[in-house]
């Protein structure tokens, strides 16, 4: 596949795309400013965006997404603005996921939702068992997501076991954590999208950016399109990876 960058073409191998591309899709609320529009309309533009993303995704091959939806941290913004969070995934998890089922789209919420409302809580109950058979890409959707209570989590359940006589503490391997994380089953990301200009991870998937190639951009999340998404993997398919060997 090719695709142009400052009038030079670039070849995309779509033999040797990544299976797990992780995103954290910043900047919808300094795209809303750019515009002197209120933040919920950035987030709206954003929700739009992530819809497109799923479309090329899915038509590339890749196998999986992992998207920052909704941070722990989140919580902390202004009532206002976690409301029109909430009503936009109310209005996806009935829409919009529902279109993505149809082609064959799985998808699966990582965090703890259970700090959602109920009504949002069955609905993604819903989605997900009307998904579990789906064998396309999964998309998988972080809400009321941090990798630091993803990691406590983890570490419950298998003290849990361990409490239980399930499993002695000698026999607790890194496949052991891996198991008990909200992305069991699912390759680590080979790489991670951030938008806005921002470098850092803030509390995404500390676990499973082990040897993840991190690509930062910094095009606004409702700007981020096909092309972005070719860039970065470009870049990943550029990149030397050696875990730690020569």
């Amino acid at each position: 596949m090719f695709f142009q960058k400052k009038n030079q073409a670039l070849t995309i191998d779509t033999s040797q795309l990544p299976k797990h591309i992780a995103i954290i899709m910043d900047g919808n609320g300094r795209w809303a400013a750019k515009r002197a529009l209120p933040r919920k309309a950035g987030h709206k533009a954003g929700a739009e965006a992530f819809e497109q993303l799923i479309t090329d995704a899915r038509d590339l091959g890749l196998e999986h997404i992992t998207v920052y939806a909704f941070s722990t941290e989140n919580w902390k913004r202004s009532d206002e603005e976690v409301q029109a969070i909430m009503d936009l995934m109310r209005h996806y998890l009935k829409n919009s996921f529902q279109w993505f089922l149809k082609d064959n789209v799985k998808m699966h919420i990582i965090g703890d939702i259970s700090r959602l409302d109920k009504d949002i809580q069955e609905q993604i109950r819903e989605v997900e068992e009307k998904s579990k058979e789906k064998n396309g890409m999964t998309v998988h959707i972080a809400l009321n997501y941090g990798g630091r209570d993803e990691l406590r989590r983890s570490i419950q359940k298998i003290a849990e076991k361990a409490v239980n006589g399930e499993i002695a503490l000698q026999e607790i391997t890194e496949e052991t954590i891996g198991d008990c994380l909200d992305t069991a089953g699912a390759p680590d990301p080979e790489l991670l999208i951030r938008t806005s200009g921002e470098k850092r991870i803030s509390n995404f998937l500390l676990w499973q950016l082990a040897y993840t190639e991190f690509y930062f951009t910094d095009v606004l999340w409702p700007d981020f399109g096909k092309d972005d998404l070719l860039k970065a993997i470009y870049y990943y398919q550029n990149r030397d990876r050696r875990f730690g060997g020569r």
